[in-house]
C-alpha cells in the first residue's frame, strides 16, 4: 500500500495537465447526454446518439480502493479493446514509472483514493495521447474508464487569447511542477520552445510567440504574448 505517487509519476502527470484539462472540456462538450452502453469485443461505445470506438483504460474498485489497468485485466488481456492502453505499460517500462507498469495499485493509503484513480486515468490518457477519458459506473462499487479511440472526437485547439487561463488552470490541477505543465502543453501541440532561466518561450502557429515567466517558487508569474509586426 502506498499513500502518495512517486515523483516520476507526478512529473509525467504534470506534462499532460494543461493539455488534458482543455481536452477533457472539449470531449465533454462533444459527447451528448444520455444512457450508455459498451460492447467490448467490438470496441464500441454508445451514448445518446453518438457511437465511437473505445479502449478500456482501467477500472477502480471502490470497495477495495484499488486500480487495475485495462491491459492487466485477465478477461481482456491481449484483446483488441486494450491494444491502445498496452501503450501505457510500454511507456512506463521505458521511463521507469512504476505506477504505469504495476497491474493493480492499492490506493487505500491515499487521502482520496477516488482522486488518485482519476489521476491514473488522466495520466494514462496523456501517455497514449487519447482525446480524453470517460469514467462510468460498471456495477456496484466499480468504475470503468474508457479512452476514445476514434478520429471523430475533436481535439482542443490552441487559443492564444485563452492561453493564460489554460496554462494557469492546468498548472493548478496537480501543483507539482508548473514548468512541466507548461512544457508539456506545448509538446502536445507540437510547438517549438526554449528555456532561458525562469522563462519558457514558445513559438505559436501564427508566427507570434509567448513568454511564460516563473517566480522563485516555480509558479507561473506571468504569461505574455508577443505579436509579430
Amino acid at each position: 500500500m502506498v499513500s502518495e505517487f512517486s515523483d516520476a509519476f507526478l512529473l509525467e502527470a504534470e506534462r499532460h495537465a494543461a493539455w488534458g484539462a482543455a481536452q477533457l472540456e472539449t470531449l465533454t462538450a462533444f459527447v451528448p447526454d444520455g444512457p450508455w452502453t459498451a460492447d467490448l469485443p467490438s470496441c464500441t461505445y454508445r451514448q445518446g446518439e453518438l457511437e465511437m470506438r473505445i479502449a478500456v483504460l482501467g477500472t477502480f474498485d471502490m470497495e477495495e480502493q484499488s486500480w487495475m489497468w485495462g491491459w492487466a485485466n485477465p478477461g481482456l488481456r491481449g484483446t483488441e479493446v486494450v491494444s491502445l492502453t498496452e501503450g501505457v505499460e510500454r511507456y512506463g517500462r521505458a521511463h521507469r514509472i512504476a505506477e504505469l507498469t504495476e497491474e493493480v495499485l492499492d490506493l487505500s493509503g491515499f487521502a482520496d483514493p477516488r482522486r488518485a484513480a482519476e489521476m491514473l486515468a488522466f495520466t494514462g490518457m496523456g501517455v497514449v495521447r487519447a482525446p480524453g477519458y470517460i469514467g462510468m459506473p460498471a456495477g456496484p462499487g466499480t468504475q470503468v474508464y474508457f479512452l476514445p479511440d476514434d478520429p471523430q472526437i475533436p481535439r482542443a485547439a490552441l487559443d492564444p487569447v485563452a492561453l493564460p487561463r489554460t496554462l494557469l488552470t492546468g498548472a493548478s490541477l496537480i501543483g507539482h511542477s508548473a514548468r512541466h505543465a507548461v512544457a508539456g502543453y506545448f509538446d502536445h501541440h507540437g510547438m517549438a520552445q526554449r528555456t532561458d532561466g525562469d522563462r519558457i518561450t514558445a513559438d505559436l502557429p501564427s508566427g507570434d510567440s509567448v513568454d511564460i515567466d516563473f517566480d522563485t517558487a516555480g509558479r507561473i508569474a506571468h504569461v505574455s504574448l508577443k505579436v509579430s509586426p
